[in-house]
């Protein structure tokens, strides 16, 4: 278990659903994330660069039928925030 401390960074709404989608998986690709928030690129693009210059995501581009894809996945330091803030929220709320 994670040690609970909430991180201002990940508590917006975008980011909080942007590591919750990725903790059970090992990448996504960046329009399935944009599909399920339901966000424009330019929205999406900002929260993921927040996430990646603290180190808790990484972006990886990969050529796939002569088209570039973008894939988002937690890294472990990222991992670790996410779970240590949904710790400290659960403390909040008496779970």
């Amino acid at each position: 278990m994670s040690k609970a401390c909430f991180d201002s960074l990940i508590h917006a709404h975008n980011r909080l659903q942007i590591c919750a989608l990725l903790q059970p998986v090992s990448e996504l690709e960046f329009s399935v994330v944009k599909a399920q928030l339901d966000v424009s690129d330019s929205v999406l693009s900002k929260h993921v660069k927040a996430l990646e210059q603290a180190n808790y995501i990484s972006v990886t581009k990969r050529a796939s039928l002569s088209r570039q894809r973008t894939w988002l996945s937690l890294t472990e330091p990222g991992e670790a925030a996410y779970l240590g803030h949904v710790a400290a929220l659960r403390e909040i709320v008496g779970l």
